[in-house]
């Protein structure tokens, strides 16, 4: 007796552990999945810093401030070109093809301001880049002012900032955690549509609903008719 309920003890211990996972299993793994990606992230990618110096087109006294907001414009289409970063080079100390990857200008449709930021591993050196090329925006711009009736003037001086532009690890987990749980759950969507169309018809359908048509009286047939025959 002692034997077979051992026995019975473990084939229902077999029978549990042979049960299938739960079919939501992928949305929790792709989730953790998610997360431990992103926090791995951005703990090993190195911090970055950026750094905003600001520059203004100012026309002078025979020129409308239309055409200085249209200066600007311009102008600040030029801050990222190989002359402007030429003269940026020795200031900020790295080659003229690092220093374009390493810095933007961008302007307001409203307004004649040009805002040049650099971006770099270290504080210092993102504010070194957006003062050089923003000094070499001015200077190379100033040049041809009397033809143009518009010069720039730096407004605001770039600073090393004091925390990193970059994502925080916290940050990186909790997008991996999004992205990872929104991939699970599309997988689960997903998958019963490929189940109802990898399984067939089920089987004895069609045999079922040949027998129930053949129980139906036929057509023109009276019912009365087929009460009689089946007490015969």
């Amino acid at each position: 007796m002692a034997d077979t309920a051992d026995q019975k003890k473990s084939t229902h211990r077999r029978r549990v552990r042979l049960l299938p996972p739960p079919a939501w299993w992928p949305l929790p793994a792709a989730a953790l999945l998610g997360l431990a990606a992103g926090g791995a992230y951005g703990v090993l990618k190195a911090p970055e810093y950026a750094a905003t110096s600001y520059v203004v087109a100012v026309p002078d006294d025979t020129t409308e401030p239309a055409t200085a907001l249209g200066f600007a414009q311009a102008y600040a289409r030029i801050a990222t070109s190989s002359s402007t970063l030429a003269y940026a080079q020795p200031r900020a100390g790295i080659a003229v093809q690092k220093l374009r990857t390493q810095v933007r200008a961008e302007t307001s449709p409203e307004s004649p301001m040009i805002a040049i930021t650099g971006t770099a591993k270290s504080a210092g050196e993102a504010a070194d880049i957006a003062n050089a090329v923003a000094d070499a925006l001015s200077l190379s711009s100033n040049q041809a002012a009397k033809n143009t009736g518009v010069q720039l003037l730096l407004f605001n001086q770039a600073v090393a900032p004091t925390a990193p532009a970059s994502a925080s690890p916290t940050l990186s987990g909790a997008v991996g955690l999004c992205a990872g749980g929104l991939l699970g759950g599309l997988w689960l969507l997903a998958r019963p549509a490929a189940r109802r169309r990898d399984e067939g018809p089920v089987a004895g359908t069609a045999e079922g609903s040949v027998e129930e048509y053949a129980s139906l009286p036929a057509q023109g047939e009276p019912a009365a008719a087929k009460e009689k025959e089946s007490v015969r």
